[in-house]
């Protein structure tokens, strides 16, 4: 089990001080990261509140790297059964969530979703959006929709309008979720669409309180900020959630004074822990989630999982990102920005082997380090 200690390296008059490695070892313990979980798959997508899911591949790979035991067609079945869905909820992106937090988070989010459909409203001029969403959910429940037929659809009836957004109006205004077999492991379709409500058989529930929603990130991400918890959900105003649950809190404070709220029984690890090497998947939620991402990220290293729009996938070296990874036709390639000792070396093949037998048990990838690429 995972060490807990309450005695951290520092204070700042009476506020214990979290350092970046106390920091780190914290959210990786929380993340199933520097010890893999014997739970389901279904238990760790709720505890984690959702795998970030841009792409098919990513969710599986997260959990590969944070399960023991785990096998691509755990997920895969939930989504086949419809226990598990793809659909846009936190920061306006793409998430797979259980079906209980489908029906819960999506309502949470949406007045992320109605700043991003007010970016549109030049192309939605004498549109009645109350009455495009009746028509879009009439259309998407009649039978699922991509995107495009749904821009077809709605400009026949909006000629003037933009047809860009008015599907994204459909999208901000409804709870879509992309149908199966897309999300489904070593199968592929097209991204259709319909409403949460049709494909799981159930209503909505109501939006959670903010208050459960911040107990949630703490126990995913902690310690963590009021602007960490913001910035992980993509929502604002916050602070009275966090105030009203101060008293059942521990609070503590980074290195530059920010104050940091945790839950009092929740792992805090020794910061010299050891951290195992991990591959994690591009736009992984632990490198998203937080305002400063210094515990997970050093500054020398920021912004480099990207290039340009897109996103690479990260190795994780002693808890902190090292470096990048990729799988080409033949060749699972390592790339750490700078020299691995003899020993991270070594666990680093063995991480990435153990990835490899997990999630491509067939296919005879080679192993070799690269050079990142500029």
């Amino acid at each position: 089990m995972t060490k807990r200690t309450s005695t951290p390296a520092s204070r700042r008059g009476d506020v214990p001080v979290l350092g970046p490695r106390a920091l780190n070892r914290a959210t990786l313990a929380r993340q199933l990261l520097l010890e893999r979980a014997g739970m389901t798959a279904a238990d760790a997508v709720a505890h984690l509140v959702g795998l970030q899911a841009q792409n098919v591949k990513p969710p599986y790979y997260a959990l590969a790297a944070r399960l023991d035991g785990f096998e691509p067609r755990e997920l895969s079945d939930l989504m086949a059964r419809r226990e598990a869905v793809r659909i846009v909820t936190l920061r306006s992106t793409l998430h797979t969530h259980t079906a209980d937090d489908c029906l819960t988070l999506r309502p949470l989010v949406q007045p992320a979703r109605d700043r991003e459909l007010s970016a549109f409203r030049k192309g939605l001029q004498g549109v009645d959006l109350d009455r495009l969403a009746r028509l879009a959910r009439e259309l998407v429940e009649a039978e699922p929709r991509t995107m495009k037929q749904l821009r077809e659809a709605l400009s026949a009836r909006w000629p003037d309008a933009d047809p860009q957004s008015l599907a994204v109006a459909a999208r901000c205004t409804l709870p879509l979720v992309q149908v199966t077999p897309r999300g489904l492991w070593g199968r592929s379709g097209q991204v259709r669409l319909t409403t949460a409500e049709h494909w799981l058989g159930r209503p909505a529930e109501p939006a959670p309180e903010p208050e459960a929603v911040v107990l949630r990130h703490l126990a995913a991400f902690g310690p963590a900020s009021v602007k960490d918890t913001q910035t992980w959900a993509g929502l604002t105003r916050l602070r009275d959630a966090f105030e009203r649950l101060r008293p059942e809190l521990l609070t503590f404070r980074d290195e530059q004074g920010v104050e940091l709220f945790d839950l009092p029984d929740a792992p805090r690890p020794d910061p010299d822990t050891p951290a195992p090497p991990r591959f994690l998947p591009e736009f992984d939620n632990l490198l998203l989630s937080h305002a400063d991402r210094t515990r997970v990220i050093p500054p020398a290293h920021r912004g480099s999982t990207w290039q340009g729009n897109v996103s690479h996938c990260a190795l994780l070296v002693d808890g902190f990102l090292a470096g990048l990874w990729r799988l080409t036709a033949d060749a699972l390639v390592i790339e750490p920005f700078g020299t691995l000792s003899r020993t991270e070396r070594d666990q680093t093949l063995a991480e990435a082997d153990r990835m490899l037998r997990v999630l491509h048990p067939d296919t005879p990838y080679d192993i070799r380090f690269g050079t990142v690429r500029q």
